[in-house]
């Protein structure tokens, strides 16, 4: 029997964080839902199939820099679910923690690509 990949932990974090975000946005009222939560959705969606697609990829960096911008909007839009009284505190301090840490995996992902490309 032939062994599955291993996945990265960057992705698996990506994954856990959109089963846990994404319920949570759809509960959203109907004029966040569709505005601001759906701009999240598709966002997580998209930061997701990045990860998949440069970890394949042979040139990963440029790839890897815009997910980064990706992330920032994500993190942005986190604030302003807070701001606008639709994420409670402890929630919107869970999900902060969350995209940290993805953006702490990014990050030295981009470090680790800079490095190569250097040498």
């Amino acid at each position: 029997m032939k062994k599955a990949p291993t996945e990265l932990p960057i992705i698996q974090k990506t994954y856990d964080l959109i089963r846990w975000y994404v319920p949570h946005l759809n509960r959203l009222p109907r004029d966040h839902k569709f505005m601001l939560g759906n701009r999240l959705i598709e966002g997580l969606y998209e930061l997701l199939d990045g990860l998949i697609v440069a970890r394949y990829s042979t040139e990963k960096l440029a790839r890897l820099e815009s997910l980064n911008s990706l992330l920032d909007v994500i993190r942005y839009q986190t604030r302003l679910l807070k701001d606008f009284e639709l994420l409670d505190l402890r929630r919107y301090e869970f999900v902060s923690r969350l995209i940290d840490d993805i953006g702490r995996s990014l990050g030295g992902w981009i470090g680790q690509q800079r490095s190569l490309q250097a040498q």
